[in-house]
């Protein structure tokens, strides 16, 4: 079963029950005042579908700040070791340093906890089907995510 989430503000989701895959991507732009609420679902969100493969698109995220890094090291990725993953995709543009390096030292600050393979791509379709490896459901994956509406949620000042 194939399904685009789209109840957690910032990112687009892609969920295959049968690949026990997430995919996402950052599409609220440079405005990155609601973050950590929706990073905090989406964690919540993985752990309930218990997730083996997780690809998150990071050309989408914009510059994480130093206070935006800090939260995520405290708080999201103790999160991220303990789901039941196999595999965890990043994608990033080699031009994209400022990222690049705040991944690097996520990775580094829960390496002892690390129970999966991070493996890394320059483009999410790229990564989809290395990830998927022949898969038959490929295909779908594919035709749903290009599918998909191409809103950016509106932001209010919360």
């Amino acid at each position: 079963m194939l399904v685009i989430i789209s109840h957690i503000p910032d990112f687009r989701l892609q969920h295959d029950l049968a690949l026990g895959l997430l995919r996402l991507e950052w599409v609220s732009g440079a405005d990155t005042r609601t973050l950590h609420a929706s990073a905090g679902q989406l964690l919540r969100l993985a752990h309930g579908l218990a997730i083996r493969h997780l690809l998150l698109d990071m050309n989408t995220v914009p510059d994480l700040s130093v206070e935006h890094q800090l939260w995520l090291g405290a708080h999201w990725m103790p999160g991220v070791v303990a789901l039941p993953l196999q595999h965890l995709v990043l994608v990033i543009d080699q031009n994209r340093v400022h990222n690049q390096l705040a991944i690097d030292a996520l990775h580094d600050l829960v390496q002892p906890a690390i129970r999966f393979e991070s493996h890394y791509f320059s483009d999410p379709e790229s990564a989809l089907r290395w990830l998927t490896d022949g898969s038959d459901r490929l295909p779908a994956l594919l035709a749903e995510w290009s599918a998909r509406p191409a809103l950016i949620p509106e932001k209010t000042n919360r």
